[in-house]
């Protein structure tokens, strides 16, 4: 289920339901019909006047982003209350990246921003903060592994980010390959792509 933490505790259950609806919907249709992603027919999908849905998102930009982010709040809360420590904080926390591109990838790969991340990062983008907010503990117990610098965190989580891009994932899937085998050739190409940038000379 998509996370809504967006709503405010004070909320009314209806106005969190039918925000869960609209982002329901708008998953659904951006997988199945991405050119169809519209106000109206994500309201429509979602059983919803468009008046209303203007009215918790009062554009389709701030639905779609918001689509973005619940998915990486996930993750993010996933990597805040995992026990694990170490390299094996790191390997679950990708086994829940992974499983989290088979539920929802296919959508998020359609709604891929024009910026950079590190431009985002640094205009302090919600979606990129909350990639930022699940991957630094594991990423920083990588860097300690490897006996690298904490200042290292900022390309890592950037060499990360476009090594671990849900299209990746899903385009290694077609061609054959177990997620348990890209997750071993993906950290493996990972560790050795942040030596040779904290290396470079």
């Amino acid at each position: 289920m998509i996370a809504n933490d967006w709503a405010g505790g004070g909320a009314r259950k209806d106005a969190v339901r039918n925000r869960q609806r609209l982002l329901e919907a708008a998953g659904e249709i951006i997988r199945t019909s991405p050119e169809e992603a519209t106000m109206p027919k994500i309201a429509k999908a979602a059983g919803l006047s468009t008046a209303t849905a203007y009215r918790y998102y009062p554009t389709l930009g701030e639905l779609l982003n918001h689509y973005l982010y619940s998915v990486l709040v996930q993750l993010r809360d996933f990597s805040h209350d995992c026990p694990a420590t170490g390299l094996e904080l790191y390997s679950r926390v990708i086994d829940e990246w992974i499983r989290l591109v088979h539920v929802y990838g296919r959508t998020m790969v359609q709604l891929r921003p024009r910026t950079g991340l590190l431009a985002r990062l640094r205009a302090h983008d919600s979606v990129i903060t909350a990639s930022r907010d699940a991957w630094e503990r594991p990423i920083r117990a990588v860097l300690r592994s490897e006996r690298l610098a904490d200042d290292t965190f900022e390309p890592a989580f950037f060499l990360h980010n476009l090594m671990f891009d849900a299209r990746e994932i899903l385009d290694l899937n077609d061609l054959g390959l177990s997620d348990d085998e890209i997750k071993r050739r993906m950290v493996s190409a990972f560790k050795g792509a942040i030596r040779g940038w904290a290396n470079f000379r």
